[in-house]
């Protein structure tokens, strides 16, 4: 089986690799080749537009960044469901994107006789590169269980939350626990210093209470480490928080936690922390405590 791949960036080179590693021959397509280099050298091929690919693979897999870039990709001149890109039989948008997107690409595919997920995942770059990914997946159960082996190889826990859109309604679902979770760790551990805390004791006791969550694991550790550097880019989480409150808008229905999340993480990037990790909160926050 010929596998399709569009997006080698923080996670989506992981992911693929974890495909190409099990046997299956893959086709690839970015905007930067040079991103795809580690996969065409163990014998990926290069395809210049995601048409040429949808011509080569039987399943195709999109991990791109913002709703235009997965837009372009599907819908485009060039696009997969271009008329010269229709010859792939299933396609899985793992992006995290607008859920009326998601309908819009099922709808278009289904009209040219191609099965559609919406497949956004949950685990960070930590998760990718270990296959322990999250994988909240849209569509019909026949195709979700056809793709099956392939989550298998990149997820842990991979379920069907519905119909077209309902992976990334579930993904929103995350994304808003996700903005809780990581505002509390970056004040906890900004309180931690300024009360003189040895910061290594304070993580690894609140780990073992009812406090412990994967960011506190995950991302306190790198902040004293002086690590900001992306699982998650910034400018990737505003854009999330940005799809949640529209469509909370839509459903008559308040986020005031989320609302000041998203303010906070516009500021973070507007001071060019846009492709830095979501734990540069913290800098934000130390900054303006005038700790720096």
């Amino acid at each position: 089986m010929n596998i399709g791949w569009i997006g080698t960036g923080v996670m989506g080179l992981s992911i693929a690799s974890h495909i190409q590693n099990n046997g299956y021959q893959l086709f690839v397509s970015n905007r930067t080749k040079e991103k795809a280099a580690s996969l065409l050298d163990r014998g990926a091929v290069w395809c210049k537009t995601p048409a040429e690919l949808a011509n080569n693979a039987d399943i195709v897999f999109t991990m791109v960044g913002f709703p235009r870039d997965v837009e372009e990709v599907y819908m485009g001149d060039s696009g997969i469901l271009s008329s010269a890109g229709c010859k792939c039989r299933t396609v899985v948008d793992m992006s995290t994107t607008q859920p009326s997107l998601s309908e819009k690409i099922a709808v278009k595919a289904k009209q040219l006789g191609i099965s559609a997920l919406d497949a956004p995942v949950s685990g960070g770059d930590i998760g990718a590169r270990e296959a322990r990914l999250v994988i909240m997946v849209g569509g019909d159960k026949k195709t979700f269980e056809d793709v099956m082996p392939l989550f298998k190889l990149m997820g842990t826990r991979i379920t069907l939350m519905g119909k077209p859109g309902a992976g990334q309604h579930a993904k929103m679902c995350n994304q808003i626990l996700v903005a809780g979770a990581i505002i509390s760790v970056c004040e906890a551990m900004l309180y931690a210093v300024k009360s003189g805390l040895n910061t290594e004791d304070v993580i690894d006791l609140l780990e073992k209470g009812a406090a412990a969550s994967w960011t506190l694991s995950n991302l306190a550790p790198r902040i004293f480490k002086n690590d900001f550097k992306s699982g998650f880019f910034v400018e990737h989480f505003v854009k999330d928080m940005g799809i949640i409150l529209k469509e909370a808008e839509s459903m008559g229905i308040c986020l005031p936690g989320l609302s000041l999340v998203n303010q906070l993480y516009i500021g973070v990037r507007s001071q060019g922390m846009g492709r830095f990790g979501t734990q540069s909160l913290y800098l934000a926050l130390k900054r303006i405590s005038g700790m720096d």
